[in-house]
C-alpha cells in the first residue's frame, strides 16, 4: 500500500488533529469504486443497495473508520429496515447477552457486563452499530466461534473438535475445505513479519492458519443462517484481512448462498486523493479514513 500524508492537515504546532466527532464521516472520506475511480457516498449507497449481503472490512480502532462504517450501518438501516447486523467481535456464545440487551430486559451496564465489552474491545463505532439496532428493532449477530474452540484446533485441523457435545458444536463451523491462494499465501506472509521479522515454525503457521479458518468459516456460516431467517441484507462487520480481495470470510459466504449478492466495503487508513495501485479491486468500495494517529477519539 502506498504511503502518503494520513487525515486532516494539522495546523503547525498541533499535536493532533481534529476529534473524530468533530468530522462527518460520509464527506471526510474518500470512496473509491472496484475499478480505482473516486465516488460519492451517494453513489456508493446505490452501488449496494442490490446486495443481500454487505461485508465491511474495517482497520480496527482506526476512530472515523468505525465512525464511517457506523454511518454506513445507519443508512442501510434507512433504506432497508429488514436489515441485520453481524459483528465479528461478539462470539457465539455471547448471543443471548446481545438479545437480552436488544430485547430491553437487560439495561446497558449488564450487557457490557455479560458480553465482556470494555472500552478496548468496544469502541464507539461498535456501540453505535449496536444502539442502531437496537432502536430500529433489529438483530444483531454474534458471528464469531469462541476463542476456547478455536483453541483447540491443530497443524492438522479440526479433529480435536469432532468429539465435542451437539451444543458446543453450534459454537462453530469448521470449514469443509480450507481457502488456498492469495488469502492463505498473505497470511502466511503476514505471520512470518511480512519479510521483516523471524520466520515461525511451520507446524505453529498451520495451526493459526486453521484457526483462522475455524473463525471465517463460522462467520460466513452466521450470516448465511441469517439470511435464511429473511433479513435483508446481512451487514457483517469484520477486520478487513477477513474480506480484502474476497477473502476467505466473502469466499466461504459464497459458497453458502451463491445464489445471493455479496459486495464488500474496505476501510483503508490512507488519505490520498487517489487510490493506491495496490487497493485498486480490494473491495467493490473502498474508503480512505486517513491515519489513525492524526485524529482524536472522543469516544
Amino acid at each position: 500500500m502506498a504511503a502518503g500524508c494520513s487525515g486532516p492537515e494539522k495546523r503547525p504546532g498541533s499535536s493532533a488533529g481534529p476529534a473524530v466527532e468533530d468530522l462527518q464521516p460520509r464527506t471526510a472520506v474518500r470512496v473509491f469504486d472496484r475499478e480505482g475511480g473516486e465516488t460519492t457516498w451517494d453513489d456508493m449507497l446505490a452501488g449496494l443497495n442490490d446486495a443481500d449481503i454487505i461485508v465491511i472490512g474495517e482497520t480496527h480502532g482506526h476512530p472515523l473508520g468505525l465512525s464511517a462504517a457506523a454511518a454506513l450501518w445507519d443508512d442501510v438501516l434507512e433504506t432497508r429496515p429488514q436489515a441485520a447486523l453481524a459483528m465479528e467481535f461478539f462470539e457465539r456464545d455471547q448471543q443471548v447477552a446481545l438479545d437480552d440487551y436488544l430485547a430491553g430486559v437487560t439495561d446497558e451496564e449488564a450487557f457490557r457486563e455479560a458480553a465482556r465489552r470494555s472500552q478496548g474491545n468496544y469502541p464507539e463505532g461498535h456501540r453505535r452499530m449496536v444502539e442502531a439496532a437496537r432502536e430500529a428493532g433489529r438483530p444483531v449477530i454474534a458471528a464469531n466461534a469462541p476463542r476456547r474452540y478455536v483453541r483447540m484446533t491443530t497443524p492438522q485441523g479440526y479433529e480435536r473438535l469432532t468429539g465435542l457435545s451437539d451444543a458446543q458444536r453450534r459454537m462453530f463451523a469448521p470449514p469443509g475445505q480450507v481457502v488456498e491462494g492469495r488469502y492463505r499465501d498473505e497470511f502466511f506472509g503476514l505471520m512470518n513479519g511480512g519479510g521483516h521479522g523471524e520466520t515461525m515454525p511451520e507446524g505453529m503457521v498451520e495451526k493459526m492458519y486453521f484457526s483462522q479458518q475455524l473463525w471465517d468459516s463460522t462467520m460466513a456460516a452466521s450470516v448465511v443462517n441469517a439470511t435464511l431467517g429473511g433479513s435483508r441484507p446481512v451487514v457483517l462487520v469484520v477486520g478487513r484481512f477477513h474480506s480484502d480481495f474476497d477473502g476467505a470470510t466473502v469466499e466461504f459466504i459464497r459458497t453458502g448462498r451463491p445464489d445471493l449478492t455479496v459486495k464488500t466495503v474496505s476501510v483503508v487508513d490512507e488519505a490520498s486523493g487517489t487510490i493506491a495501485e495496490d487497493d485498486v479491486g480490494r473491495a467493490d468500495f473502498v474508503f480512505y479514513v486517513g491515519g489513525a494517529d492524526e485524529l482524536e477519539d472522543g469516544s
